[in-house]
């Protein structure tokens, strides 16, 4: 699998997790977890093999060899080098310097709350080191559905601010749900160092 060009390092390690570069060995399972979580994404309708395949070949492939790609995509391993889930940074604007935090991650590793809460919150950090560290950005955000309370608890218990709600923001299974919006400056960054 290529590196990153803009990165300084293509891997970032902390406790038994890891960040890779996006393989493409990975797609279809993310295909599957995607698929199994629609609730939560911003996709609507459900993927096939041919779909995620034209993906990473015409969005994600071509970023690797950008020097200011629109997307940073991780596969996430755990302690034996197997795909838990996957995330990176989009909607990157290199002029203002701030990207979109994503991430997902194996549909059966969301019911275990203190998995979850271990998967998301070291992930969390490892973005922010690519993020502030080696690109030198000033900002992280993110956009959450309401019906994610542990998602949410996770996002503020590592430094990502409550910065608005959208009310009735989208249409999920019959009801309108309120996005939330969370934010993490660099300055918040280095206040945890």
């Amino acid at each position: 699998m290529p590196d990153y060009k803009c990165l300084i390092r293509n891997k970032f390690k902390i406790n038994q997790y890891q960040l890779i570069p996006l393989r493409e060995e990975d797609i279809y399972k993310i295909k599957k977890w995607r698929n199994e979580q629609m609730d939560v994404l911003r996709q609507k309708r459900v993927l096939t093999n041919a779909d995620q395949g034209k993906y990473f070949k015409d969005y994600v492939l071509p970023n690797f060899s950008e020097e200011y790609p629109t997307m940073i995509l991780f596969s996430f391993l755990d302690e034996n080098n197997n795909l838990i889930g996957y995330g990176g940074l989009t909607n990157i604007d290199w002029e203002s310097k701030r990207a979109e935090i994503s991430f997902l991650v194996d549909t059966s590793r969301i019911t275990d709350k203190e998995i979850y809460r271990s998967d998301f919150g070291s992930f969390l950090k490892m973005i922010k080191q690519v993020a502030f560290d080696d690109l030198k950005f000033n900002r992280l955000f993110t956009e959450t559905y309401d019906i994610r309370p542990l998602h949410i608890s996770i996002l503020e218990e590592n430094n990502l601010r409550a910065e608005g709600r959208m009310k009735e923001h989208v249409y999920i299974n019959g009801s309108y749900v309120d996005s939330l919006l969370h934010g993490c400056l660099k300055s918040y960054y280095e206040s945890e160092k």
